[in-house]
């Protein structure tokens, strides 16, 4: 494997990410925040679902992000006669080899756009299962590997619209963020018409970088440096929600393992080669909401998972650190939190 050390790793990584991320807020205009976080859960290694009513640029966010790297990208359009051969992929009789051929499904693809995915019925949903936690598939007993990277992005409406079927609880815990659109602004709106009214974005729109680019700087995500107290703190957020009153259901081990992988991502992003319990507080809603569930009661009283999550971040502590430690230089803070960071991001 090729050695960068951090200065240059840091370089490349922020010029692609930013040039990923101009190209994306060119069509998504007015929702920064939420491009970033697509951003952070692709250098993840994560699958990201965006969440919202219908007409606010869901779609239009995957594909942009799709198109905006040159990957193999496929789209599913989750119906309710969709089924578990369509995504995953069939083995068909071949006449003259006299043996069953694989024909591959959408699923192998390295950005899978999969709109809409709760129309479908949950038994095709059961389909994602295994690729989104595993990346591989498996067919009348034999495996077959996706490629890399590889990332879900997937689009749904509210529970509450017609036609809809909730996702599976073990379906929602293999997404690593859930993020949600939301109405523009009206300067947003605005400029939006200007610009887009007469035109198709997307149809403009040329890749800014490549796959291998993206897999480098993965590799690169995984070596940022995360310090035992950092870790705890992660830890504990994720203990607070088992225990909670308001809810019957808290956040799995894989939850805090996701949480851990977003906050190095995010703090690559920021140009750190060290994890803050900053990245860990700005991602905790994102990361952690979405797997949660309210009890009757907590329904009953309007209580939501979001605020759930934000009252367990204000009670609970922060791990200390010296207070020079923000202005330190890169790898300084790694110090602050307990040992040494890595020589390379």
């Amino acid at each position: 494997m090729t050695t960068y050390d951090d200065r240059a790793s840091l370089t490349d990584l922020t010029a692609t990410v930013e040039r990923v991320r101009s190209s994306v807020e060119g069509v998504i205009e007015g929702k920064p925040e939420v491009v970033r976080l697509s951003l952070t859960v692709l250098l993840a290694e994560g699958h990201l679902l965006i969440e919202d009513v219908p007409g606010v640029g869901k779609t239009m966010l995957a594909k942009a992000l799709a198109r905006s790297i040159d990957c193999s990208v496929r789209r599913i359009q989750f119906t309710p006669d969709l089924l578990p051969s369509d995504i995953t992929g069939v083995s068909i009789w071949d006449q003259q080899r006299r043996d069953f051929e694989f024909k591959p499904g959408a699923i192998f693809s390295q950005i899978v756009i999969g709109d809409e995915i709760n129309r479908a019925s949950p038994k095709t949903q059961s389909a994602l299962l295994e690729s989104l936690e595993e990346r591989q598939v498996t067919i009348d007993g034999q495996t077959y590997e996706l490629p890399s990277p590889f990332m879900v992005v997937a689009t749904q409406n509210p529970v509450e619209m017609e036609g809809t079927y909730p996702l599976p609880e073990a379906q929602r815990d293999r997404f690593m963020a859930r993020v949600s659109i939301g109405y523009p602004s009206p300067e947003a709106e605005l400029q939006m018409l200007d610009v887009h009214g007469g035109v198709n974005p997307l149809d403009d729109l040329q890749p800014v970088a490549h796959a291998h680019e993206i897999v480098k700087l993965i590799d690169a995500v995984r070596g940022v440096h995360v310090a035992e107290a950092v870790r705890r703190y992660a830890v504990d957020l994720v203990a607070a929600t088992r225990t909670h009153p308001d809810l019957r259901l808290g956040a799995s081990p894989r939850a805090t393992l996701h949480l851990l992988r977003a906050a190095k991502a995010s703090a690559a992003l920021g140009g750190r080669d060290y994890a803050l319990p900053d990245d860990v507080q700005n991602l905790a809603v994102a990361v952690l909401a979405h797997r949660l569930l309210p009890t009757a009661q907590a329904q009953l009283n309007r209580r939501t998972a979001e605020q759930v999550v934000e009252d367990i971040l204000q009670s609970t502590p922060v791990p200390a650190a010296p207070q020079q430690q923000r202005a330190y230089g890169v790898g300084a803070g790694a110090q602050a939190y307990g040992q040494q960071p890595p020589r390379r991001l």
